[in-house]
């Protein structure tokens, strides 16, 4: 007999299993067709007869199934959720949109009390090496190594202008006429000024970024400013280890002493009448120079154990602050005829662990402002003569500090091509101030000479009897002690810390 074909195996243990039957008719269904399966048919096992069938799947297998079937429903609802909670994922999930907030900016290498609003100018290419406020303070004024002069708007913190026909050599220092900042100048030329490694002074209008003049000297310059009355501009000079003293308006040089320090001069600045040069210098000295005499109004020798790196005047023009290399600032009283050949000063110490590179007095000689090589800037209490705030987040050295006219806001030059404008408008308000004075027990009063206000020390036996600021008493005490005729004739005294000296 001939053989017949294989037949399929339709088990009714498939059927309870929801596996379709090899009927083509369901059954119960009133024969109507079943729909197309796959083309792919489970695998075919001989059956107990021979025939080939379905074979069945060991509940082990189907239990690990299950298994690995939950495990993969859990890692795809897992992959739903981890991507909001992933900063690095790219495909984050919708999420409803939130109304920005303004959000207060702060420094981030700063202790938590004393946090301070500011803000970071970028845009110099190389080390920023001097900054100034103009324009009743509007604008800002920068120089850097990049060979660049740079103009500012305070507000945007955007870059105005570059000012052309620059220099081609890195740029030591900028100055600005007092007329864009003094009332009874504004209706004046404002200029600008800028001194190169090329030994070149350029001059340009601040307001249309014009060239005005431009003259060499023969060996470096260290040091440019303008005078307050806008009509010279001093240089200090590296090789002659001196100053020149140039007009303004025609570039010609009103004087020019060489040799006037032993070594090269650091820095040189007028006093607010115009009338009066000092000069720093790595010698360790100050010198004072009368332009109207022509003559040295008096010397400090040794005035710091090491190099001297800056001067500023007080506006009264009575005070004079140095920084050194000996990382200290020094307030010298240089008001002369009461102590020609003689230097009352105070120091502030503690302040920086490096040298300290530039200084600056606000206007009402409330607080100074320097900055250092520790890459901070400190903010002094002039009158008690201790630090009230270290703004620290510069990345390298403070290369030079202005104060606002306004007080409210102070600009730092850095090496490391930034510049940084920090608000200090509420610093009193700064909980490690208040605390800071709490711990040194000082409280606030005013002057009966200048009526502005003074901090002195509650445990100060003397405090109560205390009723001038830290000036006033200086002045006070040098007019007591005037110095004899003798004393006026000798040669330059050196001062130091036991000469004549204010500890503060």
């Amino acid at each position: 007999m001939a053989s017949q074909p294989p037949r399929l195996s339709c088990s009714l243990k498939y059927r309870d299993k929801d596996w379709k039957t090899c009927s083509p008719i369901y059954p119960g269904k009133g024969g109507k067709k079943a729909p197309r399966e796959s083309s792919v048919q489970p695998p075919l096992v001989p059956a107990a007869d021979g025939a080939p069938g379905r074979r069945r799947l060991p509940l082990v297998t189907l239990v690990k199934a299950m298994v690995r079937f939950k495990r993969l429903a859990s890692e795809i609802r897992r992959g739903h959720i981890l991507p909001s909670l992933n900063p690095l994922a790219t495909e984050q999930p919708k999420m409803p949109e939130k109304r920005p907030m303004p959000e207060r900016t702060f420094w981030g290498d700063q202790e938590p009390l004393s946090k301070i609003p500011f803000q970071i100018l970028t845009g110099h290419q190389h080390l920023v090496s001097s900054c100034h406020f103009c324009v009743d303070d509007t604008k800002l004024l920068s120089s850097s190594f990049d060979c660049t002069v740079k103009l500012w708007d305070a507000m945007e913190g955007s870059i105005i202008r570059d000012f052309d026909d620059g220099p081609k050599a890195p740029i030591l220092e900028c100055s600005v006429t007092a007329d864009s900042r003094r009332p009874y100048a504004r209706h004046a030329i404002s200029r600008i000024t800028a001194a190169a490694y090329d030994k070149t002074l350029r001059t340009w209008d601040l307001e249309t970024g014009k060239l005005l003049w431009k003259i060499r000297h023969e060996g470096f310059i260290t040091s440019c400013n303008f005078s307050p009355d806008g009509k010279y501009v001093v240089s200090g000079l590296d090789v002659d280890r001196g100053i020149c003293i140039i007009d303004a308006r025609n570039a010609t040089t009103v004087s020019h002493i060489k040799d006037h320090h032993k070594r090269s001069v650091t820095g040189c600045c007028f006093d607010p009448d115009s009338q009066k040069v000092a000069s720093v210098s790595l010698d360790k000295s100050i010198k004072i120079w009368d332009i109207t005499s022509q003559a040295t109004l008096f010397t400090i020798n040794k005035a710091h154990t090491n190099a001297i790196s800056s001067c500023c005047f007080t506006f009264s023009g009575h005070f004079l602050c140095t920084s050194s290399w000996d990382k200290t600032l020094k307030i010298w009283n240089v008001h002369t005829g009461e102590f020609r050949n003689r230097g009352a000063c105070a120091t502030l110490m503690h302040g920086h662990e490096g040298s300290v590179s530039s200084c600056h007095f606000a206007r009402d000689t409330s607080f100074l402002v320097s900055g250092g090589f520790d890459k901070t800037v400190a903010i002094w209490d002039v009158g008690e003569g201790y630090q009230k705030l270290s703004l620290k987040g510069h990345n390298d050295w403070v290369m030079d500090v202005a104060i606002s006219n306004n007080k409210k806001w102070i600009l730092s030059a850095s090496k490391d091509r930034t510049m940084r404008l920090w608000n200090i408008e509420e610093i009193d308000q700064i909980p490690l101030v208040i605390k800071c004075k709490k711990a040194m027990g000082l409280k606030v009063k005013q002057c009966e000479a200048c009526e502005k206000p003074f901090s002195t020390y509650d445990s100060d036996v003397f405090s109560e009897t205390v009723t001038k600021c830290v000036f006033c008493r200086m002045d006070a005490s040098l007019s007591a002690e005037a110095p004899s005729s003798s004393e006026k004739d000798s040669p330059t005294r050196e001062c130091g810390v036991g000469d004549d000296h204010w500890a503060l």
